[in-house]
């Protein structure tokens, strides 16, 4: 059997691995190095150091977007993990008719995300519309606007992820505290909650990491506007490196900081829950 898999290792895995190294290793190599280059094709880099990191701090819309995204993903991470925890308590108690509901609820997360932006635009737009306004007229409707819209998207998937985990739980402990006269509250403290810490690790990891990278749908429901008071870092990177001639390595460089501030942020919130984690 191992002489088997040596044999037809590369067979399986090298047009994967290839398109991995192509796809993903060998760009972000690349966007590495430009990021300390001016240029605006791959014939005419010119190297400028740390100037490009210089620039890219300096620039106002870059801190603005940095903390729009950050406000927003504390508010989409808190509300979607919330709610999704609750239905998924709900939606295991037995009811007829659960898997329907679990069905409807996961539906959105199946829609792209542009679909969804000029969905929820329109919509926001006609409910705005009976007080005269847009959701581009102020920053405040773009960002609940957007907090409205990944919280319809993602809380179904999340909620999936905790029912997995909520049904992984052994029955025979639940009973237990039941017989010695635990209440509810009680069970879900004590018991629900640590034993789903696997599921809140993978769904905390991935609201983070979503919200943060969110870039279709901002740009299909407000595209920054007005001015540039609702633009996530995605699209801030997107409008410098193709919207401004010379600015290129500036963008490179935007999109290297906000990849480290990424995996930063993950890296401690999934050493913090793994902590918190108990063997079944």
């Amino acid at each position: 059997m191992d002489k088997s898999l040596k044999k037809y290792f590369l067979f399986f895995v090298g047009p994967t691995l290839a398109a991995f190294l192509i796809a993903f290793v060998i760009p972000f190599i690349m966007g590495i190095a430009l990021s300390f280059a001016r240029f605006t094709t791959m014939t005419d880099i010119s190297w400028v150091g740390f100037s490009n990191y210089v620039r890219a701090f300096s620039n106002s819309d870059f801190i603005h977007a940095l903390q729009f995204s950050a406000l927003f993903t504390i508010v989409s991470v808190v509300i979607i993990n919330v709610v999704a925890f609750t239905l998924a308590i709900i939606l295991t108690r037995g009811f007829t008719g659960t898997n329907v509901f679990r069905t409807m609820i996961f539906m959105p997360n199946l829609i792209g995300g542009i679909v969804l932006g000029y969905i929820w635009q329109f919509i926001i737009n006609g409910f705005l519309s009976v007080f005269g306004v847009t959701i581009t007229v102020d920053a405040k409707y773009g960002f609940w606007g957007l907090v409205i819209l990944s919280n319809w998207q993602f809380i179904g998937y999340m909620m999936i992820i905790f029912i997995a985990g909520i049904q992984n739980i052994p029955g025979d402990i639940m009973e237990a505290a039941i017989i010695d006269g635990a209440d509810p509250f009680t069970v879900l403290r004590k018991i629900t909650i640590p034993l789903v810490m696997p599921s809140i690790t993978i769904t905390l990891f991935m609201t983070i990491a979503n919200s943060f990278k969110m870039f279709d749908q901002n740009l299909a429901l407000t595209a920054g506007a007005p001015g540039k008071e609702t633009a996530m870092v995605a699209l801030d990177i997107y409008n410098t490196f193709y919207s401004r001639v010379g600015w290129e390595g500036v963008g490179q460089a935007k999109a290297l900081m906000f990849f480290l501030v990424v995996v930063a942020i993950t890296l401690v919130q999934l050493s913090i829950t793994r902590r918190k984690e108990i063997t079944n």
